[in-house]
């Protein structure tokens, strides 16, 4: 069963981008769109894909997701290299 994340999971607050609320998210792999990571419409779909990559519905692992979100460099820009950047930092993280 697919774990569902809701903006009221979040530790943080984003902010959300309503003129592009309507268009296409991420969805998968590959994406070479780019993405924003400072609009919950873009966030939320992207914690969906990594806690089910994860396959963890702990709040704790979604607090260590948005923490890796916040600190990650700026030269990560598009949908897929987010997604794997924060899969793979989770993974790591899990390991310790």
């Amino acid at each position: 069963m697919p774990i569902t994340v809701k903006a009221s999971d979040f530790k943080f607050k984003y902010p959300r981008d309503i003129a592009r609320r309507e268009k296409p998210k991420f969805s998968g792999l590959p994406d070479p769109a780019p993405f924003n990571r400072h609009d919950l419409y873009e966030i939320l779909p992207m914690m969906n894909a990594v806690m089910n990559g994860l396959g963890s519905e702990e709040g704790e692992v979604l607090n260590m997701l948005e923490d890796l979100l916040n600190d990650m460099p700026g030269f990560i820009s598009t949908r897929g290299e987010v997604y794997d950047y924060l899969l793979g930092s989770a993974r790591e993280c899990l390991k310790r």
